[in-house]
């Protein structure tokens, strides 16, 4: 499965192609999960932003996946699909995450910088999470790329590099109406961006800001928050505040046009001699452009926004350049852990067959010495083990270094050929490890963590005679799992192995309900405890509810 991003933006598309292919309310929902069932596609994430529509999905074959979300696309926005295919970008694998974790710093943004990515991006995250069209992969890459966005706003001056997208569109107000304090401001919309543009304007020292939205406890709840005069009107005032502002800043979810010509004709705009100004943030747009045409008007929506960006860029290169610099270490570091970490499966199963094998033959030699004492047992036991564990060590600790680097994934397939090892064994361990991770929430920012990592459980259930060590190992299921009576679990203080217990020790015991419980699957898979960034593998034992010898401890 690989990553792949479709979608395209204020770089690649105008303003009314953006308009057409914008995805918003109920719709963005239901093209979440055309997307998921379709044909190559395992997960899926979207998001949509005034300037861009991105569409985020693990797949199993390129072209396929393309091929289906482009389809979709054009379908859920009526644009002809040869049309719309001139204004897609298509990134795939490596360069897929580098555009994600750029797309989070803010460094796609139309503005530089601007900080409002990072919510929309956690949007999209979460609906994915709700809808349940997020797996691991996907679930991954988008956390660490909230991660990156927030250590990039943290760490460098990026956030001055580019004003945000109300800043600059206020600045070009100012240069139409004069400086900001004193203008008489309404505001249409009370989601982020119209709260951030009514926010500015209070800072700036605004004679009155008027907000009017469609539910009017927010415009209230809005309205009450800012430090100059306000007050909020339901929509049926729109009217009489409109005819009073100088600044009219419109930015709301509406499909159509929220102030028609008509209806800004009607109060006297551009027909008293007044200075106004109309500032357009909406996608679809909410303001009819034939505003723009009245006398003494001057409405800026996003395209009129772009030049503005280009001075943006300008301000603080050394921040951009910062920023462009922990995308690239970031990038390397979340590929390289990704690699270690799939091959992280295999060696499970390498140390689970070596478990197996190290027990069946000590079984075998308790049938045929059955005179040994129960000291002697443990001595046999804890000296084959170690020389499995010793073994397995070095090459098992090599090959995950190993498999950190570009192409890594070929030592885990000789891994598999060398050893003969299931080819279903691995993927059996990485299903039980995402689903021992599915309810993890996001961790606080600065947290590390490994992608594509995590943990699985191993339960080898055998049959313990009365002076006998364990039976073969097997893969016990939930049918399987009554006949477990305790399980013995022993922390490695070595890297990498079996069983390191020493004879003296006590182990921790728990019941094979909870083992089960805590892979949160219907089986229990064989598999030891993997994390493959501390390089650390846990192997727990089970053994049977059977009287244990003198000198065992329980």
């Amino acid at each position: 499965m690989s990553v792949l991003v479709v979608g395209l933006s204020h770089r690649s598309a105008p303003v009314p192609v953006l308009e057409r292919t914008a995805v918003t309310g109920d719709d963005l929902a239901k093209l979440l999960h055309a997307v998921h069932e379709s044909a190559n596609v395992a997960e899926t994430a979207i998001v949509s932003t005034c300037n861009r529509v991105e569409i985020y999905a693990v797949v199993d074959k390129f072209h396929g996946g393309v091929s289906a979300i482009s389809e979709l696309l054009a379908l859920h926005s009526g644009v002809p699909l040869d049309e719309l295919s001139r204004h897609l970008y298509v990134h795939y694998e490596e360069r897929a995450v580098q555009h994600v974790f750029a797309v989070a710093c803010g460094l796609e943004s139309m503005v530089v910088g601007e900080g409002q990515i990072l919510g929309q991006l956690r949007k999209a995250f979460r609906l994915g999470q709700d809808e349940g069209t997020l797996g691991r992969d996907l679930h991954d890459v988008l956390q660490q790329a909230l991660r990156v966005g927030k250590r990039a706003h943290a760490e460098t001056g990026i956030d001055q590099a580019g004003a945000s997208l109300v800043s600059v569109g206020l600045e070009v107000a100012a240069q139409h109406l004069g400086p900001l304090d004193g203008v008489r401001a309404l505001v249409v919309g009370a989601g982020s961006m119209s709260s951030l543009a009514a926010a500015t304007l209070s800072r700036a020292g605004a004679r009155e800001v008027v907000v009017a939205n469609r539910t009017h406890a927010n415009a209230v709840r809005l309205a009450e928050s800012l430090e100059v005069p306000a007050r909020a009107v339901e929509l049926a005032g729109l009217d009489a505040a409109l005819a009073e502002a100088d600044l009219v800043v419109s930015c709301t979810g509406a499909t159509g046009l929220v102030l028609t010509a008509a209806q800004v004709i009607a109060q006297g705009v551009g027909s008293d001699g007044r200075d106004r100004f109309f500032l357009d943030l909406a996608l679809p747009h909410d303001v009819d452009p034939a505003v723009g045409a009245l006398p003494g008007v001057r409405l800026a929506g996003l395209d009129e926004l772009r030049t503005a960006q280009e001075a943006a860029r300008a301000i603080g290169p050394e921040a951009v350049e910062a920023v462009r610099r922990i995308v690239r270490d970031e990038v390397e570091a979340f590929l390289s852990a990704a690699r270690a970490a799939a091959v992280a499966p295999t060696v499970v199963a390498l140390r689970t067959k070596a478990a197996a094998v190290v027990e069946s033959e000590l079984t075998r030699l308790a049938g045929r010495l059955p005179e040994l004492d129960e000291r002697a047992v443990r001595e046999i036991q804890q000296t084959v083990r170690r020389v499995a564990d010793k073994l397995l060590h070095a090459p098992t600790v090599r090959v995950k270094e190993l498999a950190a680097a570009p192409g890594g994934d070929s030592y885990a397939d000789a891994l598999r050929r060398l050893f003969d090892l299931d080819p279903k064994a691995p993927v059996a361990v990485a299903r039980a490890d995402m689903s021992a991770e599915a309810d993890d929430a996001e961790p606080p920012a600065g947290s590390a963590s490994a992608p594509w990592s995590g943990s699985a459980r191993t339960v080898v259930d055998g049959a313990r005679g009365a002076g006998g060590p364990a039976g073969g190992a097997r893969v016990a299921d939930a049918a399987k799992a009554e006949e477990v009576a305790r399980v013995t679990r022993v922390e490695c203080a070595d890297a990498d192995c079996v069983s390191t217990a020493p004879a003296d020790a006590a182990p921790e015991t728990m019941s094979a309900d909870t083992v089960n419980a805590e892979t949160g699957n219907a089986e229990t898979v064989s598999a030891d405890t993997v994390n493959a960034q501390a390089a650390s593998v846990r192997a727990v034992s089970a053994r049977d509810g059977a009287p244990r010898g003198e000198g065992e401890q329980s």
